[in-house]
């Protein structure tokens, strides 16, 4: 399993980062990403705490861990420069909180965040056509999301990224310790959003790649196993 976009109580999960990452391994994770939400107000403090913790958590803990953000419902003129500062503070994945059904989310936030440096636009939604293209040619991944709430346009995201060649990954926004997924659940919701065979095997082979492009780290999509060597 792999992971791109989980919470700790540095923001609003649960768990502290070396928990977490102790639970996600035991659960049969092989990479995840910490992605705590970020707006102008905490991100240069923020980022380089989570890169120093995932740096120290990489020597010991049998998982690759990737230090991350996800820029959270901050005014599209503000988007930018919280990217931006999130980027030079150090973060390796920027994750920006998508249009979801289920939260009020500033209309033109998918749009405006598929234009910026990112590398993940998180349960987009009801995002159009265009905006899924537009993904695509800029190579950020779209979101399958086994967060309750946030999935409800799951078979909608899978639909627009098969019509425009976007790239999909499938990742669970945990909060907490039930939110973790075993490969076969995560395999599930992938189902569950009317994905079938090459195309669940897909979401898996474009985490890792992703891991391998922020990090320099391996994941073997064969057999599972993080090398921890630089590519």
């Amino acid at each position: 399993m792999i992971d791109l976009h989980m919470h700790t109580l540095l923001s609003d999960g649960v768990l502290i980062p070396s928990e977490l990452v102790r639970r996600a391994r035991v659960k049969g994770y092989r990479a995840l990403a910490i992605t705590d939400h970020v707006d102008a107000g905490n991100v240069e403090t923020l980022v380089p705490q989570l890169v120093e913790l995932c740096e120290r958590l990489n020597l010991h803990a049998g998982v690759v861990v990737v230090p991350g953000v996800e820029v959270t419902h901050v005014p599209l003129p503000d988007l930018e420069a919280v990217v931006a500062s999130a980027r030079a503070a150090g973060a390796h994945l920027i994750v920006v909180h998508g249009e979801t059904l289920v939260e009020p989310v500033a209309p033109g936030t998918n749009r405006r965040a598929l234009e910026l440096d990112i590398d993940v636009l998180a349960h987009p939604g009801l995002i159009t056509r265009e905006e899924a293209a537009l993904a695509a040619r800029r190579g950020i991944a779209l979101e399958i999301s086994s967060r309750r709430g946030h999935s409800l346009s799951n078979g909608h995201v899978a639909q627009m990224a098969a019509l425009t060649g976007a790239k999909l990954i499938l990742n669970t926004d945990a909060h907490a310790p039930e939110d973790l997924l075993t490969l076969p659940e995560a395999k599930r919701v992938a189902q569950g959003a009317g994905l079938k065979g090459g195309q669940i095997d897909r979401l898996y082979a474009e985490s890792a790649r992703l891991v391998e492009r922020v990090s320099g780290r391996r994941v073997s999509g064969k057999n599972r196993r993080v090398s921890g060597k630089k590519a």
